[in-house]
């Protein structure tokens, strides 16, 4: 139950970096995040909104919304939640760790929503610890599945095949991200061994294609 909760609090942290939101905009936004599969209730989400605040990683400050039109009442109060200098280290604290609670079901996706406020080191490191531990948990149902396959009837055997293949397209998934994010990393280490005021040949003679590096001729 702590580590769900504070799954939500990360996510209620990292949307609030973009801008202040008030409650109702902001469970929008943590739904999108969260997934349509683990829609947030305000019975979760106002609990989690006041531990952050006693503990001064958000700010309320409430506002006063225009009335609809032909309204009898008065203007309505709302309460728009913003970061604190305090809350802005805490979050960044938060992305620069990539342990095992990072790459677990309950918290990955979140992490995930969170890459564009991340170190590539850090996405690096967490989207290979997910994988190893996909890895290991797909050997486990492999494993179980050749055990057990004749003493389970034939629906109990497609949910077994559909598990598996779900782990095995999120693996995939996983190699593909982990390519792209280490080759990322190694663009910048090629262009800064290219000594300054160096041309290829193929440049030097205007073809645009990679070459043996030479001195410009002076």
């Amino acid at each position: 139950m702590r580590a769900r909760s504070e799954v939500l609090e990360t996510a209620i942290l990292g949307i609030l970096a973009d801008s202040p939101l008030h409650g109702y905009e902001l469970r929008k936004r943590l739904n999108m995040v969260l997934g349509s599969f683990r829609a947030l209730s305000y019975g979760s989400l106002y609990p989690a909104l006041r531990s952050l605040e006693q503990r001064t990683l958000i700010a309320g400050t409430e506002t006063k919304d225009a009335p609809p039109q032909h309204a009898l009442s008065g203007r309505r109060s709302r309460i728009v939640y913003e970061l604190t200098a305090h809350g802005k280290e805490h979050l960044q604290g938060l992305l620069s760790s990539s342990g095992p609670a990072a790459w677990e079901d309950e918290s990955f996706d979140v992490r995930f929503a969170l890459f564009g406020k991340t170190d590539a080191e850090t996405r690096l490191r967490i989207l290979e610890g997910r994988r190893t531990r996909l890895a290991e948990r797909l050997e486990m149902v492999r494993e179980s599945a050749n055990r057990t396959r004749e003493r389970l009837d034939e629906y109990t055997l497609e949910l077994q095949r559909h598990g598996l293949e779900q782990v095995e397209h999120e693996v995939a998934w996983l190699d593909e991200l982990i390519d792209t994010e280490r080759g990322r990393a190694r663009a910048p280490r090629s262009e800064a061994r290219r000594a300054p005021g160096s041309t290829t040949q193929n440049e030097a003679e205007g073809d645009p294609r990679p070459g043996t590096t030479i001195k410009e001729r002076g």
